[in-house]
């Protein structure tokens, strides 16, 4: 199949004819303009493999500035243009100079046809490597920025995370969509990774969205890229997410927060595998695996008419149900552990293990946050403890909730004392409403030493 796409700017009409009549046997489209000042638009709608472009337009002038000037106005439009000057016969100095200003190379008036398809080719194959490179520090510009957020193995033994683990083995290896249920804080972008990792996707891009963080009116820029001066602060080209993705995965999270009219976009772009950038007419071909993640509830939403029933279809080929840490608690060890071993390497202490009542207390505990309220519980208690084992008075839950899923009698052989006097302390400035005069009373402490115990427990 013939390929590329030719723009030839020049007054003579006759040359235009025959270039196009000599080079429609070699390339996949020839345009042909004789008005230089319709080039912005040409370039707004249509993108060029390579740009004839003719030095002389006035009739009678030799100098060779209205080239230079249409040079610099190519180039201030896209950066990255491949563009070949037609020089008069003998005016060699001057299209030496306008290479040096820009241009990729340059044919001479009257040309041999084969010289000018071999140069044509030839330039062809620098703005293939362009593009390749510009996407390539794209890609890598957005892969860094995803390394700056470290996402370690998922780490889980109960028979929920089993499950989990059965299903991204069957589905990673498919091109399959696939939505992510779960609580906030359960690690959804953790498994969406992970289905990345084991896919045949693995050595493209993995790049991430949160919706929720995007307004309603960058969305289509965030997403789909947009071109130099499609609106007030858009300086230069910028591709979007779908087209640094292509080829990799795109993960979409918080998909739920998205209003009705954006999902229409979105779902257009799924269906098709098609975009354009904002501000051009260009349609761009994507090729990516799609997978999202929310924690709102999807199939309510459909009912009360606030999700789009047809997005959600398209979304969820596989899903995949990420439970609770609450409903997998004999991960926690495992889990407390790996985070131990961790914050105690980076905060370089000598901590090595958890208290027995420790593992009990964290194992009461009902982790609204999920694990990510874990590991920031572990890693507090690593910069806050001064021993080399982790206690329980080391932990503070700041949702304010108690520690026991029963909030009434304490059961005193899974506590030690200092667990105890917490635990009271907590209830008694609860049923008091952080009166610490009343509270004091009703413990037998004067104010001074309720202070301290408030200081010593972090309450």
């Amino acid at each position: 199949m013939k390929t590329g796409r030719i723009l030839i700017i020049d007054d003579n009409e006759d040359l235009l004819k025959a270039a196009r009549l000599f080079l429609k046997r070699h390339f996949g489209q020839i345009d042909l303009e004789k008005d230089p000042t319709l080039l912005p638009d040409l370039l707004k709608n249509e993108s060029y493999d390579v740009i004839l472009l003719d030095m002389n337009f006035t009739q009678d002038v030799n100098s060779g500035q209205e080239g230079f000037h249409w040079l610099d106005k190519i180039l201030e439009i896209d950066p990255s243009a491949v563009v070949v000057l037609i020089t008069a016969f003998g005016s060699v100095d001057m299209a030496v100079k306008a290479i040096k200003a820009g241009a990729s190379d340059f044919v001479m008036k009257p040309w041999e046809n084969e010289k000018l398809l071999a140069t044509l080719l030839s330039a062809m194959t620098l703005k293939s490597s362009k593009d390749e490179l510009r996407l390539l520090k794209e890609q890598q510009a957005m892969m860094n920025q995803d390394l700056d957020h470290k996402f370690k193995d998922i780490i889980g033994s109960s028979p929920a995370m089993i499950q989990v683990f059965d299903t991204i083995e069957r589905v990673a290896e498919t091109d399959a969509n696939v939505l992510v249920l779960g609580e906030n804080g359960t690690g959804k972008e953790l498994i969406a990774r992970a289905l990345h990792r084991n896919s045949k996707r693995a050595d493209k891009p993995f790049i991430t969205v949160d919706l929720g963080a995007i307004t309603e009116s960058l969305f289509e820029s965030e997403l789909f890229g947009h071109t130099r001066g499609a609106f007030t602060d858009a300086k230069t080209d910028r591709a979007g997410r779908f087209e640094i993705a292509n080829g990799g995965t795109l993960f979409l999270d918080e998909i739920g927060n998205l209003s009705l009219p954006l999902q229409a976009k979105l779902l257009t772009a799924i269906q098709n595998k098609r975009i354009q950038r904002v501000g051009s007419n260009k349609v761009l071909e994507v090729d990516i695996r799609l997978i999202c993640a929310t924690n709102m509830p999807l199939y309510e939403m459909v009912q009360k008419g606030e999700f789009r029933q047809d997005l959600l279809y398209r979304i969820n080929t596989i899903e995949l149900h990420l439970p609770a840490l609450r409903e997998r608690l004999e991960d926690i060890p495992l889990l407390a552990e790996h985070y131990l071993k961790q914050f105690a390497a980076k905060y370089n202490k000598d901590i090595y293990k958890f208290s027995e009542a420790t593992i009990k207390r964290l194992e009461k505990y009902t982790w609204p946050g999920n694990v990510r309220e874990l590991q920031h519980a572990v890693e507090r208690a690593v910069i806050m403890s001064r021993d080399n084992v982790l206690q329980p008075e080391d932990f503070f839950f700041n949702t304010g909730q108690s520690p026991t899923k029963d909030q009434g009698e304490i059961n005193l052989d899974q506590y030690n004392l200092e667990d105890v006097e917490r635990i009271l302390i907590r209830k008694v400035l609860a049923k008091n409403n952080g009166n610490i005069t009343h509270a004091a009373q009703e413990l037998g402490l004067t104010r001074s030493s309720l202070y301290r115990r408030l200081e010593k427990y972090g309450l």
